[in-house]
């Protein structure tokens, strides 16, 4: 199964509950980080958020005093679901690949860039992030910031350490299993959902990528962007790179 299918078809639904804290608070806390981790610009007109699922990075940009915030996904369960939580925010949802989206738009209009929690590893090789973060670092302005935070899998998990809970409440049980490969890990996701007394279990599997953070230091750098800082973001790796 792709990537874009595993979340519409399986994921989307499940998308919010899984972080584990009611909405606002999520959205609170991933405007904290941006607050203090200094990763905002000194203008506030357009910010891109690439990969914006139900929308906690969106809404903390638009409470953060951004004019303008553009929600880029591909699945438009999620999109739908941003845009019936953003009230009155200056939010603006697009069902789009995201090199595809970045290619067309105009150099050096936006602010800030965000593309948070696993987007990255959810390309489909090491080349597609090389382009992304091109065509991100083209069409950020001078004094612009690219916000980037993801999952580094390139340490093997072995065993039984392969196996990691998700989320869980009394009617749904989500976990995941990682296989490995020289540059992607296979994770196998199982949601268990209560039905009357029984549970019953559905699968599904798609790839993430392995990206060293160093390796993606360096692709930051090669693409223009420095300096670039590490900026953990809880149990995400996080990098903050300036367009200077």
């Amino acid at each position: 199964m792709t990537t874009r299918e595993h979340y519409e078809e399986f994921l989307a639904g499940h998308y919010t509950w899984m972080f584990g804290m009611p909405f606002d608070a999520k959205v609170a806390e991933q405007r904290r980080f941006l607050e203090e981790s200094g990763a905002l610009p000194a203008k506030r007109r357009l910010a891109l958020d690439l990969g914006a699922g139900s929308g906690f990075q969106t809404m903390a940009l638009a409470d953060l005093g951004f004019d303008r915030v553009i929600a880029v996904d591909f699945s438009p369960r999620l999109l739908a679901e941003l845009d019936s939580r953003k009230g009155t925010r200056a939010i603006e949802t697009v069902e789009a690949d995201l090199n595809d989206y970045l290619a067309r738009f105009p150099h050096g209009a936006a602010d800030a860039i965000l593309c948070m929690g696993d987007t990255l590893t959810h390309l489909a090789g090491k080349e597609d992030v090389q382009r992304l973060l091109k065509a991100a670092a083209s069409a950020l302005s001078e004094g612009g910031v690219l916000v980037l935070t993801y999952r580094d899998l390139s340490a093997e998990l072995a065993g039984t350490d392969r196996f990691i809970p998700v989320a869980s409440d009394a009617d749904r049980i989500l976990t995941c299993f990682l296989e490995y490969a020289p540059d992607f890990v296979a994770v196998h996701d199982l949601l268990y959902e209560r039905a009357g007394t029984a549970w019953q279990l559905r699968a599904s599997t798609y790839r993430k990528l392995r990206l060293p953070i160093a390796w993606l230091e360096d692709a930051l750098k090669d693409a223009g962007l420095a300096p670039v800082e590490r900026r953990p973001a809880g149990r995400l790796s996080g990098l903050i790179a300036w367009k200077r």
